[in-house]
């Protein structure tokens, strides 16, 4: 635990490392403190700035990075409404100033990149044992029985309600920390360590189903099933793994049919989420939203209808289409595809995917499991959220695509500069 706090560093350097180590344990709580840390790694960087390393910006790496800002710049030229836009673009612009700080901060990422991930992961653990703690209390407070813990009072959002965050942007955090402690349980030999990642792994796993994201879990059965063996284990040892993984994931689907709080969450929801509108029905399926979606990208598809356009426009959608509780509650997409199609058309989306695949085809060259877990959370996700339209999902799309892309091996050709390209 030590080697966490001391490292055998220049000052410059140990500063920035502490800057991360607080700004990564800061991603569960409320975002003032991150943006607040982030502030500071800022002035800490510029203050400590080297001429040399200005040339790192301008690489294909960075504007890959940054591309989802440059794109919702673009799009303000011809928004249907301005005040949106520019609130929009002021939250996404940390996906262009993270990358920038990477590149002119000296810390090596590679370096201390298992401290930091370390840290982050205990971080989310020890939120998830507060997270039940907490519900414990609650249902004591209340002498109501144990078992109310597996109820919806204590799921999805309501579990991570103490923490003021969103259940299935929580849970993107605690999958990436679950899949890097399940690599060092493996990669562990000491009893001891074993039995504490171990243990961690469990109360994550917990806190997983607790909070209930479909979409997270989705990518977490993929990663666990397919990648993890692919990356870590060979031979009988995969076989192995792939067998006691495949019976553990038969058995957490067994225990969610069984309780009728997560099968409700998991299943039903699901199954009501895809169906299509039904009359006097109170709340409307995705499935109707997406139809109205639909329309609206068709009247404008090469580029869309601009940045900030996509509430606006969707609120009188919805009035029209009488999917009232999705216009009071003035609901955007909840897909993060379908969103880029409303405000940047066929080119954003395109753009879009190709971020995400370019960083794909780079974690599967370098066998990245991290890299990859993060890539597939994201992709899985936009398909149920617009995680980049709040700032929990901006900033953890932002720093650890960054994070991951600056801590592992780039080929060549994408750390030339632009200028020889």
């Amino acid at each position: 635990m030590n080697e966490l706090f001391r490292i055998d560093d220049t000052l410059t350097n140990k500063i920035s490392y502490y800057h991360l180590l607080l700004l990564m344990a800061s991603l569960p709580f409320d975002m003032f403190y991150s943006h607040l840390i982030l502030i500071s790694f800022s002035i800490h960087s510029l203050i400590h700035l080297n001429k040399n390393s200005i040339r790192s910006i301008f690489t294909l790496k960075t504007l890959v990075l940054q591309s989802v800002f440059f794109l919702t710049l673009i799009c303000i030229t011809y928004t249907v409404d301005t005040k949106p836009a520019f609130t929009e673009l002021g939250r996404r612009v940390i996906i262009f100033i993270v990358p920038i700080l990477f590149c002119i901060n000296p810390l090596d990422l590679k370096k201390y990149r298992p401290n930091l991930m370390l840290f982050f992961s205990l971080v989310c653990t020890a939120v998830i044992l507060y997270l039940y703690v907490n519900a414990l209390i609650t249902i004591r407070y209340y002498k109501l029985p144990v078992s109310m813990l597996f109820s919806s009072f204590f799921a999805n959002h309501n579990f991570s309600e103490p923490i003021n965050m969103h259940a299935t942007f929580f849970s993107m955090q605690v999958a990436l920390s679950l899949v890097f402690l399940l690599s060092l349980l493996i990669k562990e030999k000491a009893l001891r360590n074993k039995l504490v990642y171990l243990c961690c792994c469990l109360l994550l796993t917990g806190g997983i189903i607790q909070l209930s994201s479909k979409s997270v879990c989705v990518a977490l059965l993929i990663v666990i099933n397919i990648i993890v063996p692919f990356t870590l284990l060979k031979g009988i040892k995969r076989r192995r793994f792939v067998l006691a993984a495949a019976l553990l994931s038969l058995l957490a689907f067994t225990g969610i049919l069984l309780s009728n709080t997560f099968r409700e969450r998991y299943i039903t929801e699901l199954a009501t989420d895809l169906s299509p509108a039904k009359p006097n029905d109170v709340l409307d399926s995705r499935l109707a939203r997406w139809k109205v979606i639909v329309k609206l990208i068709e009247s404008s598809p090469l580029q869309g209808h601009g940045t900030g356009s996509e509430l606006p426009l969707l609120h009188e959608k919805f009035f029209n289409s009488k999917l009232y509780n999705s216009f009071l509650n003035n609901l955007n997409a909840h897909n993060q595809y379908l969103s880029f199609l409303i405000k940047s058309g066929i080119i954003g989306l395109i753009i879009y995917i190709a971020v995400l695949a370019f960083g794909l085809k780079l974690s599967f060259q370098n066998r990245d499991l991290l890299f990859i877990t993060f890539l597939l959370i994201i992709t899985t996700v936009s398909f149920s959220e617009n995680l980049l339209d709040v700032d929990k999902g901006i900033f953890y799309y932002a720093f650890f695509y960054a994070f991951f892309i600056f801590s592992t091996q780039v080929p060549k050709l994408n750390s030339k500069s632009l200028k020889s390209l």
